[in-house]
């Protein structure tokens, strides 16, 4: 049986839905539909000439195809449909692993753009944000746009998009130069690495009395042994300590122990933060940051938080001596 399309390596999650609007991997069989709207849109598109079937065959066969398999891409695109029928295509291009930031591309059906355009597009950021925030980790992702469609800016700005910059007399187009308008949207969670300041922060939540509680060794911890742990947390290229930010409030941590080939996940949340699905958020941020297979915690069997979150994020379950392992 024939897959309805392929899978990207760099997502856990494939599909990503919004009541009737939905995002897949990309499909072979929507090229020639992308191929008709393109070619109708030019110009508003950084596309010097009408495609060809023999280029969109060429595209599809040789760029796209090897997207699917590699582990950081510089692009993921997806078919836009409604109702399971594809009403256009876009993804997140440019894509910085570094600096953690990608540009948005959308294109719809044409028929659509005058009747539909600020819902499909609403519904459209709703779901490309699921992918770059949930999925990949991304600090912020941004439109890069000709000042031609007013309507593009003011649904950008009603989903909460930034005006950033305005690139004056940018581009030159149609025998004259236009404006870039830059629209940027930020990660509301984010995952940054930890630093040697973080060490009052960091003593404070592992002393919390329910962190303790559901640890493996419930004992208080001294500051000077959390100050020894910590230096050697941060000289060791075999872990790897995040904090949770939240709108720039620090509100939990997640440590990758590598050990027996396997990354091993400790994690907690901050106690004014705890009942909102952020240990959940920041489990699956810290797997999308790492980029790495093997993932294993273990779990205490009175710890049911946890044992749920990982259980909803597809882990897979062992039980032995009042422990629960989870692996992915």
């Amino acid at each position: 049986m024939t897959k309805p399309f392929q899978i990207y390596t760099c997502l856990n999650q494939q599909t990503f839905s919004n009541q009737d609007y939905s995002i897949v991997p990309i499909r072979f069989n929507d090229r020639f539909d992308i191929m008709k709207w393109r070619n109708e849109q030019m110009y508003h598109l950084r596309q010097a000439k009408p495609l060809t079937s023999e280029n969109q065959d060429n595209y599809f066969k040789t760029i796209v195809s090897e997207l699917f398999g590699t582990e950081k891409p510089n692009q993921v695109l997806f078919s836009f449909l409604k109702n399971g029928v594809c009403i256009g295509y876009g993804g997140l291009v440019h894509i910085n692993w570094i600096d953690k930031h990608a540009e948005i591309s959308f294109v719809m059906n044409t028929k659509l753009e005058k009747s539909d355009f600020e819902t499909n597009w609403t519904n459209y950021l709703t779901l490309i944000e699921k992918v770059s925030f949930n999925e990949l980790g991304l600090r912020k992702i941004f439109t890069y746009a000709y000042d031609l469609r007013p309507h593009l800016f003011t649904t950008l700005e009603n989903n909460n998009y930034t005006h950033e910059a305005t690139l004056k007399d940018h581009c030159f187009f149609n025998n004259q130069f236009v404006n870039v308008l830059i629209h940027t949207k930020y990660n509301p969670l984010f995952l940054r690495l930890i630093t040697a300041d973080d060490s009052a922060l960091l003593f404070d939540w592992v002393n919390d009395e329910d962190v303790r509680a559901n640890s493996f060794t419930p004992e208080k911890i001294e500051l000077e042994n959390h100050n020894l742990w910590l230096n050697s947390k941060l000289n060791s290229k075999e872990s790897i300590i995040f904090i949770l930010e939240k709108d720039d409030i620090s509100v939990g941590q997640i440590r990758f122990d590598l050990c027996d080939s396997y990354w091993e996940i400790d994690y907690s949340i901050s106690k004014s933060h705890r009942g909102k699905g952020l240990g959940s958020s920041i489990i699956k941020l810290g797997i999308a940051y790492l980029n790495k297979k093997n993932i294993k915690a273990k779990v205490k069997n009175s710890n049911f938080a946890s044992q749920n979150i990982f259980e909803k994020l597809g882990f897979t379950k062992s039980y032995s001596d009042s422990i629960y392992t989870y692996t992915l």
